[in-house]
């Protein structure tokens, strides 16, 4: 194998690639973080729920963590994708990685921190709204919102537990099925709350002269104004370095899933995973903590292929 040689080559620079990444520089391990720029929250203009930097920029907090990396001599991070990864034929894992440059890399271990894509229900205008008046997340985004005129617009009748949720926050949410079959159940433990049930199609969503979210069109040509519209988005993990290697998946709700146990290792030897690659419901706090996680029991297994190597040696 050819090219520059790493401990770990992390791809995904983002809150659990960066996490991971500062846990093996304090064990003196060579790492390469490979990121492409483009992390999950990057259309919002603050995060919230992050102990200590609630209310700030999700970038602002990706920056601050570059810069902390600075202090570990033998941390790297590059601004690319990777193209192939290609497994080696020895008996302690290794890989080569080719990236879309075509620069070439080896590592003895991978963490994948890639994220995932949210895919929008396909209604006019709705997208371009996404991370403002358009969110997903009650906890992350319902606190700001108090008060204020709320519509929901499911992609399945679980979402009927988000409405509850946010009407813990006000009084005036409005539960659009847009063709989902909401259970009798459902429908009823959601009215018995005040939470209006909208059976009209919805047909656009559109915005003020100022370009702000206005109002929600239906399908009969009235329209009803809202203040923010809660969508469940559905994940696509940004997954194919993990195709590459052959992960083992499973399916859930309708999507591919890569496994991984409590410390982010998948079932391909030498290949980790954190983040939302391999949850849509990791927070930011809860990626920070997979890719700690996730750093560290790389590097408990870098010691024991080091102890295998130095036992062989002695031997």
């Amino acid at each position: 194998m050819s090219g520059t040689a790493w401990d770990v080559l992390i791809v995904g620079g983002g809150s659990a690639g960066l996490s991971a990444a500062l846990m093996l520089g304090r064990s003196r391990r060579r790492v390469l973080v490979v990121d492409g720029g483009e992390p999950r929250n990057r259309v919002a203009g603050h995060m919230h729920g992050v102990l200590g930097r609630d209310h700030t920029s999700p970038l602002d907090l990706l920056a601050a963590g570059r810069a902390e990396l600075t202090r570990y001599d033998d941390v790297v991070i590059e601004s690319a994708t990777v193209a192939t990864v290609t497994p080696a034929d020895d008996d302690e894992p290794a890989f080569e990685v080719v990236l879309s440059s075509g620069e070439r890399h080896t590592t003895r271990r991978i963490l994948v921190a890639t994220g995932l894509r949210d895919r929008l229900p396909e209604i006019p205008g709705l997208a371009d709204h996404w991370g403002s008046g358009v969110v997903s997340c009650p906890y992350c985004d319902g606190w700001e919102v108090r008060d204020q005129r709320i519509a929901v617009i499911p992609t399945s009748a679980a979402n009927a537990h988000q409405a509850q949720l946010l009407r813990q926050l006000s009084s005036d949410v409005v539960f659009h099925s847009h063709g989902v079959a909401l259970p009798a159940p459902a429908r009823a433990s959601l009215e018995a709350r005040g939470i209006t049930v909208d059976e009209r199609a919805v047909t656009e969503v559109v915005a003020d002269g100022d370009g702000r979210l206005r109002a929600i069109h239906y399908d009969d040509g009235t329209e009803r104004e809202v203040d923010v519209i809660f969508v469940a988005p559905r994940p696509e993990p940004n997954d194919d370095v993990l195709q590459q290697v052959r992960a083992r998946r499973m399916r859930n709700d309708g999507v591919d899933w890569v496994l991984v146990d409590e410390d982010g290792r998948t079932s391909v030897r030498g290949v980790w995973a954190a983040g939302n690659v391999v949850s849509a419901r990791a927070t930011v706090p809860g990626s920070m903590a997979a890719g700690n996680t996730a750093g560290a029991a790389i590097n408990a297994d870098l010691i024991d292929a080091d102890i295998r190597a130095a036992v062989a040696a002695a031997g």
